[in-house]
């Protein structure tokens, strides 16, 4: 399979992520190491146009389960099979309410595209799409960088416009709801990264012309019953970059009160609107995958069940040649001697998934439960030293590890990543290129590039996208 072309610009990391752009995006390295690295991922005219067409489609097919799943299937199944914390089904059961900002995870290749995921609840890499990418270009057209007779384009131009788009669409929904249309922007304030994305959503909702307040999540007060408050002021529309798995389970300790579930019914009684809006939850279940491609293989049996064909003959094609077959357990591939995915089915960056190439040994190829930095405060003879103290690090570490590692998992078909070469402040680094694909309002928004191992975890470099285009014009950004 070819490589991924990586086109390197003539720039250092220090001389090109200073200034506005650090200001910008203040995580340009992280846990000791660059995360935006000084280069482009190159994409042709015609595989954004394909990415584009594929990634509308594929968000419309879940869409279409989701409020199948909301409409048609039992509690339990939603408790069983996509692991939603039951305090959690009266919101997310919720289905009138537009569309919020989602980010899929394509794998590119000469063996077609495939989407492996999609992150429906908390999806971050928002400024160095809507912003970095366009920045970079920017950079680089002006020092002449671009060939007379191409253009470089940035595919994420419109993103800024998409994102407050999407949030128009909330706000005014929520507003007529009788919610008002004042935003409080809440998350862990000391997660850096987080911060940043939740700012820069909050400034394009402030452009729009809303009233907007950043609340870090340390700063929110609840009373049961009441409402959610600020310093005193009440809040009725909420942008939480923060997992609604984490929150339902969040207690106040001193008191022990339950002020997730709190919170959470109060969603459920109207008197909260989210930002993304609850339903997203049931998306966000990587076992969410799984009951697309169950419904998929018993598409002739949904009459007897709902009384109507799921899916027409487009969408079962868009499922075919788009998604991957994703099962609630191994023995299809196994029988077959296919090899597999495991994941944990609230995994992130990586954690709890495990890439199998032998079903007899379940081989493991890839086990990105931690990151370096975490495996660097995790003693490789720890069972060893089991009567040793662990510190404060290794204890995070070991929890960490342990809350991705027991969750209940999905199978899904092993997919071949496209690799690449990229160069780093640690060398040339040779990994596998995931593209993220954002979709706001239903719509292509832009994409985010990582480079990474064949697991993609927190470590894997952000390499900005770019379309070369055949054009006298400037490319500029729109």
């Amino acid at each position: 399979m070819s490589m991924r072309t990586i086109r390197q610009l003539p720039y250092d990391h220090d001389e090109l992520f200073s200034g506005e752009i650090s200001r910008m995006i203040p995580y340009h390295r992280m846990y000791g190491k660059s995360y935006c690295v000084p280069a482009l991922t190159m994409f042709q005219e015609t595989e954004l146009a394909d990415l584009q067409a594929a990634s509308e489609a594929v968000h419309s097919i879940y869409r279409k389960v989701q409020h199948f799943v909301q409409r048609y299937m039992p509690d339990e199944y939603l408790v069983e099979r996509l692991g939603i914390h039951p305090g959690l089904l009266r919101a997310a059961r919720m289905e009138a309410a537009p569309d919020g900002i989602t980010r899929q995870d394509w794998i590119v290749g000469e063996a077609g595209i495939k989407c492996i995921e999609n992150n429906t609840d908390t999806p971050t890499g928002i400024p160095e799409v809507a912003y970095l990418e366009g920045k970079l270009l920017e950079i680089l057209n002006e020092a002449g960088g671009s060939r007379e007779d191409t253009a470089l384009l940035g595919p994420s131009a419109g993103m800024d416009d998409a994102i407050q788009r999407a949030l128009i669409d909330l706000i005014h929904f929520y507003s007529s709801k009788g919610l008002g249309t004042k935003v409080y922007f809440t998350c862990y304030d000391w997660h850096i990264e987080d911060q940043t994305n939740t700012k820069y959503i909050m400034r394009l909702c402030e452009q729009a012309g809303f009233e907007v307040v950043y609340a870090p999540l340390e700063e929110l007060e609840i009373i049961p019953g009441e409402g959610l408050y600020h310093r005193g002021e009440p809040i009725h529309i909420l942008y939480r970059l923060y997992p609604l798995e984490y929150l339902i389970d969040d207690r106040e300790e001193d008191t022990g009160l339950e002020v997730g579930q709190a919170l959470m019914d109060m969603v459920a009684d109207g008197k909260v609107g989210l930002i993304n809006p609850p339903q997203h939850i049931i998306t966000q279940s990587k076992g969410f995958t799984a009951t697309i491609w169950s419904l998929y293989e018993r598409n002739e049996q949904t009459p007897e069940f709902c009384g109507f064909r799921l899916f027409n003959d487009q969408e079962l094609e868009v499922i075919r040649t788009y998604l991957l077959p994703t099962y609630f357990e191994p023995t299809v591939f196994m029988q077959n001697e296919q090899p597999y995915v495991a994941k944990g089915i609230w995994g992130r960056e990586g954690k709890g998934t495990h890439l199998i190439v032998s079903a007899d040994t379940e081989n493991k190829l890839e086990v990105p439960a931690l990151t370096e930095q975490w495996a660097k405060a995790v003693p490789s003879n720890v069972s060893d030293e089991a009567d040793a103290p662990l510190t404060p690090e290794q204890e995070e570490a070991a929890h960490i590890a342990a809350y991705y590692e027991s969750q209940p998992k999905i199978y899904q078909r092993l997919w071949p990543m496209q690799s690449a070469e990229v160069q780093t402040e640690e060398g040339l680094y040779h990994g596998y290129v995931l593209t993220g694909v954002f979709v706001i309002g239903g719509r292509f928004a832009g994409i985010l590039p990582r480079i990474g191992e064949k697991v993609t975890g927190d470590m894997a470099y952000y390499c900005a996208a770019a379309v070369p285009t055949v054009s006298h014009e400037s490319p500029g950004r729109s």
